[in-house]
């Protein structure tokens, strides 16, 4: 992967620029953050630095769902080497915005943030949930994937 510094275009001073940091939490970070991620990623390319993480430990260093991975993968985002992670108080502050994947997940934030962090939190859809395809058929991974996709210009400079 290129550093930072190679990506990076300058800015008129001659310096590079600080990519703007986005967060995107889900339950698990194990369908829809790492796919959002992704997706941001790609789209943004140069101007944003992206991570993800869920609010539960139950897929921590876990690959994201195989269903999720095809999903992505048919749609040309690569999210085979995602590793779950667990969301702290450390990453809220790192992020310039913290986008949560559905209203309870953004109520969790809250509950964690300090008085900075919870003014970057936001819907990454606004006003709507992402559904969670966890326990459903294929066809709503694909889904996710198209909603993910969609409501992603907005969160981008």
């Amino acid at each position: 992967m290129a550093s930072a510094h190679s990506l990076a275009r300058h800015d008129d001073s001659g310096r590079f620029p600080r990519r703007r940091r986005i967060l995107i939490v889900c339950v698990g970070n194990h369908n829809r953050s790492p796919i959002a991620a992704a997706v941001l990623a790609q789209l943004g390319g140069d101007t944003v630095e992206i991570r993800s993480a869920g609010l539960r430990e139950k897929h921590v260093g876990k690959g994201a769902h195989t269903n999720m991975i095809r999903a992505a993968a048919e749609s040309g985002y690569d999210i085979e080497d995602h590793r779950a992670v667990r969301v702290n108080l450390r990453m809220l502050q790192w992020a310039d915005t913290v986008l949560a994947m559905d209203r309870a997940v953004l109520g969790e934030l809250h509950e964690l943030a300090d008085e900075t962090s919870a003014a970057k939190l936001r819907l990454y859809l606004d006003g709507e949930d992402v559904h969670d395809p966890w326990q459903d058929a294929y066809p709503a991974f694909t889904e996710c994937v198209k909603v993910i996709a969609d409501g992603a210009r907005p969160h981008l400079p």
